[in-house]
């Protein structure tokens, strides 16, 4: 059996770290002017500078050799040609194929997928432009005005940082928001600003069983009954984007209301499906369009692009040398632009739920980390905040900056300064209070040392084109890491167990059982001298439908999951 950490490539990086172990990154400029235009990149709209990283050119060709013998080029063409590479769900991994433009048709299991993926698309189209053009009417035959998206994960934290992001696109006459918390808190104070005739709700749920997003859609439902009258038309106010139609209708929504997409999207990864109807409503079909357009030129860049010349992959490398070789745990986002603010949790999900495993694809453990703690906010507020544990702290945390060129009309100056700020920290990290002089620092014990690494990614403007470029670059840079440690991006058992056991619990609430350890049972002890002898009606039944979407892998005799 091939084992990562005892390859010749991986074997020749360590003897590498520990050679280069006292480079300083400064050093590497002075040895070489060239160095920012060798190790900077455009793609499109997305600039990247990896040049202020402690990556030699030996330690950068020995990465690329890394991925060159890795299984990158043959799992890139699976995943794009609709193979099976979610082996332990059985189902190829398919996000490409919602944001593909080509003509070319795209087969999975025999079926040529492109003709349903155009039909939701026009069925986006259609429904997005009769609520934004005021044709489609509520109950009493008043437009909408209030948009409210109920999900949780990536039904939520896709959307809805689009939509943020892009806030300068919106409908000028459409409000926004985003219920996903299962705290009847959050849905209670989303509710009692709105009115019920001018409401529309999306219930945004893969399964149409997710405990979370089901209690809040329940409510949703009963406010709305009670507000505008039991006899008030319900299917003008409630959508769905599911795969399950058969329990989107039993919740009371049309069919032809019900905007489906296939078992292959994965949660983190469907925004470019029909789960990105708020971002169409809020910026228009053509500006949806746009935001497909701008990933799939970033997919032809990561399938065309040689290793070297390729972002995904040259930004997956990076990370692997500080994970595995540099000892680093975690990998700072910060977006130097407010509309951003939402990017890092939605970067946390995506990395840190497909790549948070420790089994490899047969289900061996592995003996080598795999997935960051990806973490972050916006600068200049984290100069305010964090920066000071990464400028002088004992942790060794990369850092991505992300930002757009083009200044907003009227904050001109505004912007100029978030820019330098950037430039600002991105050099002190890299250079330090003294110059970079690791004799100098050591006379004064309060200097920052420098030697700390990053990335800055520009965007020309922050666009819908641009913005889907830049998520599709960071989805191909987990799906590589992924690839080269050998791990299954596309599962995520961690999530589902907290389900299942959340079901049982739930379901036994009343009993004084002995099959929880003594903190579970003191807990749900003082748990039931709030909820004595009777449950809300919403908690029943959650179990089996927990159970039904929280079923373990099983291993086949080839070692493969089904």
């Amino acid at each position: 059996m091939f084992q990562l950490t005892r390859s010749v490539t991986w074997q020749a990086l360590q003897r590498l770290y520990r050679e280069t172990a006292d480079d300083r990154i400064r050093d590497y400029f002075a040895a070489d002017p060239a160095r920012f235009d060798t190790m900077s990149l455009r793609v499109g709209g997305l600039f990247l500078d990896y040049s202020k990283h402690h990556i030699s050119d030996a330690v950068l060709a020995k990465l690329l050799e890394l991925a060159r013998h890795s299984a990158l080029v043959q799992r890139r063409a699976q995943m794009f040609s609709g193979d099976i590479i979610n082996v332990t769900e059985d189902r190829p991994v398919l996000h490409t194929a919602l944001r593909n433009l080509a003509d070319a048709p795209l087969m999975v299991d025999g079926k040529d997928v492109m003709p349903e993926i155009r039909s939701t698309r026009e069925q986006i189209r259609d429904f997005s432009e009769a609520v934004r053009d005021g044709s489609w009417k509520g109950y009493n035959g008043q437009r909408i005005k209030d948009v409210v998206n109920i999900g949780i994960g990536g039904s939520d934290l896709g959307p809805n940082m689009a939509c943020r992001a892009l806030l300068k696109y919106r409908h000028s006459e459409l409000n926004f928001h985003f219920v996903s918390n299962v705290d009847g808190a959050h849905i209670q104070k989303v509710l009692r600003t709105l009115d019920p005739a001018t409401t529309l709700f999306i219930v945004s749920t893969k399964t149409f069983s997710t405990q979370e997003t089901l209690l809040n859609a329940k409510t949703a439902r009963r406010w709305f009954l009670d507000n505008a009258g039991e006899d008030a038309d319900l299917g003008a106010h409630f959508i769905a984007a599911s795969t399950n139609r058969r329990a989107a209708m039993e919740f009371g929504i049309r069919e032809e209301n019900v905007f489906e997409f296939w078992a292959w999207v994965g949660g983190r990864y469907s925004m470019w499906s029909s789960i990105g109807l708020p971002i169409a409503l809020s910026i228009g079909f053509d500006g949806f369009m746009e935001l497909l357009a701008g990933a799939y030129e970033m997919d032809q860049h990561f399938i065309e692009a040689p290793f070297e010349r390729n972002m995904p992959v040259l930004m997956a490398l990076i990370g692997i040398w500080y994970i595995n070789f540099q000892g680093a745990e975690t990998q700072a986002i910060v977006p130097y632009d407010q509309a951003l603010h939402q990017l890092p949790s939605f970067l946390q999900q995506l990395d840190m739920e497909s790549n948070g495993k420790s089994v490899d694809i047969f289900g061996h453990p592995v003996d080598y980390k795999t997935g960051p703690i990806v973490w972050g906010q916006t600068g200049s507020n984290g100069q305010h905040a964090f920066f000071q544990l990464l400028h002088q702290g004992t942790r060794y945390v990369p850092i991505d900056f992300i930002a757009s060129l083009k200044p907003d009309e009227g904050v001109e100056e505004h912007h100029f300064a978030l820019l330098t700020n950037m430039l600002a920290q991105a050099n002190a990290f890299m250079e330090g209070s003294q110059g970079g002089s690791q004799e100098r620092s050591q006379l004064d014990p309060y200097s920052c040392p420098g030697n700390r690494p990053s990335s800055t990614l520009l965007l020309d403007e922050l666009t819908p084109r641009n913005l889907g470029a830049l998520l599709a670059l960071y989805e191909h840079k987990v799906f590589v890491q992924g690839v080269i440690w050998n791990i299954n991006s596309f599962d995520q058992w961690g999530v589902q167990l907290g389900k299942r056991i959340a079901g049982e619990i739930s379901e036994r609430i009343d009993e004084r059982t002995q099959d929880f350890d003594a903190s579970t049972q003191g807990l749900l002890a003082l748990m039931r001298e709030h909820f004595p002898a009777h449950r809300p009606a919403e908690m029943a039944g959650r179990g089996a439908a927990a159970k039904q979407t929280a079923k373990k892998p099983s291993t086949n005799r080839q070692g493969k999951h089904s």
